[in-house]
């Protein structure tokens, strides 16, 4: 059996069902945004919306007429398509600009290339005839593929995709091509930056578990929006550590593989697949499994399972938790679990804090005997050792 999902693929029913309940995933995406968030709402996560970049409005984008108006100015030979979306925006714009036969007659004489099936769709909805597409959906086969020709003296179109596409457009103009670049639309910093700043902060203090991105420039916004609060490094750190960088594809994985930070990534560049491997890769890796007091305990990112029932836990009592589950077994001092209480107690209620983020621990799990005292020593998880359940 399998599930279908708002892009066309399939899901397999083992990732379907609450896989990602007790996780909070951040989303920076504001094109598809909501469409995205069911699909993660579906699988049981708290979702944080967090957009971080907004597009130009294609019919006041002066600079998407200048480039038309350069592609009408002598034949084209070549139009390279990026993104489905980016190629019916320029479409519809040229039309409100009453430019829409001409592009029309310029294109139905070149040779469209098409980066993926959505672009190749994109063209063929618009009565026109796709030349060829790669297998791989990425602009370096498109490159590869262009270059393996005699360019020289050729005028080629190369629609951007919401960034510049440098090394690509370098490398045809010295192979002897003429290129326009088609910046069918610019991302610009989303308005309300201030969902993103939280965003920051709770992916560095641990209150998120992943953060999803669908584009380059949303990853380039978050850690401009970092280094602007002096957090960059703080954040890149988060990533590289317990929050999952999790990208729709290695375009958009580029700028934080750049900073050495490893994103997780589906094997096809879509929002469902993207979905589906946060929904495999977060209970693979970030669940602690381990029996105490004789009750099976899955510790999740903002819940813990007690034999199978999701207790959500509030951020005191569940930094606790981990902090024993870091030494099941073993006793864990007051002066210790202070320290990672949220918010850093004053030292004369530092004790405190701690014995009542442990009573509502305790309570939030609902069977005794699973957190122990040890007289004048701390808490300990009552197991003798650290199990797979």
């Amino acid at each position: 059996m399998s599930i279908a999902l708002l892009d066309g693929s399939a899901e397999s029913p083992e990732t379907a069902p609450d896989a990602l309940a007790g996780f909070t995933i951040g989303v920076t995406a504001t094109r598809r945004r909501e469409e995205f968030c069911a699909l993660l709402e579906r699988r049981g996560a708290r979702v944080v919306r967090a957009p971080a970049i907004r597009l130009v409005p294609l019919a006041e984008d002066t600079d998407l007429l200048a480039a038309t108006r350069a592609s009408l100015a002598g034949p084209i030979d070549d139009v390279v398509v990026t993104t489905g979306v980016g190629f019916r925006g320029w479409i519809a714009a040229a039309e409100g600009w009453g430019l829409s036969g001409d592009l029309a007659e310029h294109l139905t004489s070149a040779r469209l290339l098409t980066r993926g099936p959505k672009a190749r769709g994109a063209v063929r909805a618009a009565g026109l005839n796709d030349h060829w597409t790669p297998s791989t959906e990425s602009c370096e086969e498109v490159k590869q593929y262009l270059l393996a020709q005699d360019l020289r003296g050729r005028r080629i179109a190369v629609q951007l995709h919401g960034e510049p596409l440098t090394g690509f457009v370098a490398a045809l103009r010295e192979a002897g091509a003429e290129v326009i670049e088609v910046p069918v639309y610019r991302w610009l910093p989303y308005r309300d930056t201030s969902p993103l700043r939280r965003l920051i902060s709770q992916a560095i203090s641990g209150g998120v578990d992943a953060v999803a991105f669908t584009s380059a420039p949303a990853v380039l916004a978050m850690l401009g929006a970092a280094r602007a609060e002096g957090l960059e490094d703080a954040l890149v750190a988060a990533f590289a550590g317990p929050v999952v960088a999790a990208c729709v594809g290695p375009v958009t994985a580029g700028p934080l593989l750049a900073r050495g930070v490893p994103a997780v990534q589906p094997e096809r560049a879509r929002l469902g697949a993207l979905a589906r491997t946060l929904a495999r890769h977060l209970p693979e890796h970030s669940v602690t499994r381990l029996v105490a007091g004789g009750h099976r305990l899955e510790i999740r990112g903002h819940a813990v399972a007690v034999d199978g029932e999701l207790k959500p836990l509030p951020p005191a009592p569940m930094a606790v938790l981990k902090r024993l589950a870091d030494k099941p077994g073993h006793v864990v001092a007051r002066s210790e679990l202070r320290t990672v209480l949220p918010g850093g107690p004053a030292r004369d209620s530092a004790e405190h804090a701690v014995e009542m983020a442990i009573t509502r621990l305790r309570r939030a799990l609902g069977p005794s005997g699973i957190v122990e005292t040890v007289v004048k020593r701390g808490y300990r998880l009552a197991c003798d050792r650290h199990e797979s359940v």
